[in-house]
């Protein structure tokens, strides 16, 4: 709390009415973007905890950060090294470590060339060495859910090799690459560990008598939330794989994780009975328990491979994140089913948890702290902040105080939502605010509530922002994700325009102030609403889909992992083709009749810039006020500094402009027609 200012309800201060959006605020857009993005891919090194961390202002790189016995924390990688996948462009686990012949080596993927890397951090003088070849052929060799195995000299993960030119000139296959740099130059002694039977594959788990191996396996046009197989195979006594079987899993079952406890016990996180739950699975015969039968997520979305809900530890007990909506870290006794949750303020827990002998590690936040690495002693129960504690950059008297809400969308359905009410410390304004109705990217996703401070840079002055978890979002079991199966642009459409309604009936939101912002699938549910609805008077759309025959399959201009995303969430292009079309804001263009702003990243090969071209061709002329910033170096989530900066200044001069007021120290958007 700051000096000076009275507790929460002890503020006697007469607060002037200023209008909404013209209210001073400490939060600028550098502070706010200085501070996006958290923690990833936390992992144990001997005793060490290890993680990769945002780099805004290093060009947007991500870092590998280790925290030393003392509790300091230092980046033995320095710029430009970059640690980050990326495997099915989305990425995975980038980096493993293991203390071999005495000292601590780490091998980590190296982002602009996707070449592994070996790095004695403790060496003098020691510099990272290149361990796989660059790859003569299109998007390279690429690497994620990688360990090392110290006993072979070997590090395992997934490999990701393009064979042509195309997006989905693609393999990929389990692979092990030899420790000692053997194959830096070479691309045959890069062990591939089993044949490349499926489209799609997560790194292997080697039992604990290193016996057998399981991975996660899936094909087009599935995705890894719709069916999953679970594949084991026998380790020969090379350390390759047998001949492998599926387990549990099919077409409409979600395996999301698997792992061998330390006595051998196989476990899988898989959604069978509508909810993803923690079953024992029998290796001979696919037989599985559930440990905890709850109408409870204990995981989720498996957009980046290495994500994990849970992890095994002694005497029985798991380490799992679970709940409704927001997931919470327990310990699941699997002999009673029992769950004890960890202490502390924490309500967001992100997908990654390591552990060693009693300790667990996670990534957790909450609705007025970032992103924090915690550790729970499970001998104590206690928590602690371990690394990038949180510490406030601005009077916490400036941040929103978030509500969880449930609103009621069309058919009476439920559609989840988390509010953040405008909030300033010494001002207010007279009547309803204008409201930004955020929609999160997948869109087989959700949005977390936690402190965000560019949601905060735009509450402070006075705009409210709800972040809808539309159906089709995560978090609510396999029914709400279903929803949006060959649904997607009317249902989430619908959705975010109830819980706009919602707050317009309530007087929190002046139905003549609304905007809509999304960037992925977010872009194109805020595209589809401005060509669809009268609900929002403008909106800020952030490298988004908005051709959908140029997405599918057919138009070939997304990467692979989603190229046949579209069969589910709008139909098999080859039955419904209409329907693709009658969809797409690009040809809905003669609808749009509100100013809007389009950002893009131009590297970026999800949803590349040519949908946005299109886009502005076919809204040419008509006379709609928009600007359209692009951005060299940026590709599928912006990461620079200065992109950010200008992309949240650009949204709020748009809203300025629209909601009638003038922000203070922010470059005016030109708009055209």
């Amino acid at each position: 709390m700051t000096a000076g200012r009275p507790e929460s309800g002890q503020d006697t201060t007469v607060r002037a009415p200023v209008g909404h959006g013209s209210w001073p605020s400490p939060i600028d857009a550098a502070t706010a973007a200085s501070h996006d993005g958290s923690p990833e891919f936390v992992g144990m090194v001997g005793d060490e905890v290890w993680w990769t961390a945002p780099r805004p202002a290093e060009g947007g790189r991500r870092a590998l950060v280790r925290r030393l016995p003392d509790g300091s924390e230092q980046c033995p990688l320095p710029a430009p090294w970059n640690v980050r996948s990326r495997v099915i462009e989305y990425g995975g686990t980038p980096w493993a470590g293991a203390v071999v012949d005495g000292s601590v080596l780490i091998v980590f993927a190296h982002h602009p060339d996707q070449r592994l890397y070996g790095f004695r951090p403790d060496l003098p003088g020691s510099e990272p060495r290149p361990l796989t070849p660059v790859s003569p052929v299109g998007g390279g060799l690429r690497w994620a859910d990688l360990t090392i195995d110290p006993v072979r000299g070997e590090v395992r993960g997934v490999l990701e090799e393009f064979t042509g030119d195309g997006p989905s000139d693609v393999r990929r296959v389990p692979a092990a690459v030899p420790l000692d740099g053997s194959a830096a130059g070479d691309r045959g002694a890069v062990r591939e560990l089993a044949a490349d039977s499926h489209r799609f594959v997560t790194g292997p788990r080697l039992s604990p008598d290193g016996t057998q191996a399981v991975w996660l396996a899936w094909d087009h046009p599935l995705m890894p939330w719709d069916g999953t197989e679970l594949r084991i195979a026998g380790v020969t006594a090379d350390g390759g794989f047998g001949p492998a079987r599926t387990l549990i899993g099919g077409p409409e079952e979600s395996v999301a994780q698997a792992e061998w406890a330390p006595d051998g016990t196989l476990l899988a996180a898989t959604d069978r009975t509508g909810w993803w739950n923690i079953h024992r699975v029998d290796p001979a015969s696919g037989e599985a328990v559930n440990l905890c039968p709850r109408e409870e997520e204990f995981a989720g979305a498996l957009w980046k491979l290495g994500h994990r809900w849970f992890r095994p530890l002694e005497h029985g007990l798991i380490a799992v994140l679970h709940g409704v909506g927001a997931p919470r870290l327990g310990l699941l006794d699997t002999a009673t089913g029992a769950v004890t949750d960890a202490p502390g303020p924490w309500t967001e827990w992100n997908p990654t948890l390591a552990a060693t002998g009693s300790r667990v590690i996670g990534v957790a936040a909450s609705g007025r702290t970032s992103y924090e690495v915690v550790e729970l002693d499970t001998v104590t129960g206690r928590t602690r902040v371990i690394g990038n504690a949180h510490h406030d950059t601005v009077d916490p008297a400036y941040l929103p105080d978030p509500v969880a809400r449930t609103f009621t969308g069309p058919g009476g359905r439920e559609v989840h939502a988390h509010i953040y009410p405008p909030r300033h410390p010494d001002l207010t304004a007279d009547g309803p605010a204008p409201y930004a109705v955020w929609v999160h990217g997948g869109p087989t996703s959700r949005s977390p509530m936690v402190l965000d401070l560019e949601i905060a840079y735009f509450t402070s002055r006075g705009i409210g922002v709800a972040e809808v978890n539309y159906g089709g979002s995560t978090g609510h079991g396999r029914a709400y994700r279903n929803r949006l199966r060959e649904q997607w642009g009317v249902v989430d459409v619908e959705d975010c325009a109830a819980v706009a309604a919602g707050l317009v009936a309530e007087g929190a939101a002046d139905p003549d102030r609304l905007a809509i912002r999304g960037g992925s699938a977010g872009g194109w549910t805020s595209a589809a609403a401005l060509t669809t609805s009268d609900t929002y008077a403008c909106g800020t759309v952030i490298y988004p889909i908005l051709d959908l025959l140029g997405w599918s399959k057919q138009g070939g201009e997304t990467h692979d992992f989603e190229s046949q995303y579209l069969e589910s969430l709008i139909g098999p292009v080859d039955e419904v083709p209409e329907r693709y079309r009658d969809r797409s804001p690009v040809h809905l263009s003669d609808r749009i009749s509100v100013p809007f702003l389009l950002l893009q990243g131009l590297d970026d090969v999800i949803c590349p810039p040519v949908q946005c071209e299109r886009f502005l061709e076919a809204v040419a002329g008509r006379g709609i006020p928009h600007a359209y910033r692009a951005f060299e170096g940026e590709s599928h989530g912006f990461r620079r500094l200065d992109t950010m900066v200008t992309c949240l200044e650009s949204e709020l001069s748009l809203y300025g402009q629209v909601f009638g007021f003038t922000p203070a120290g922010v470059p005016k958007l030109e708009l055209t027609t």
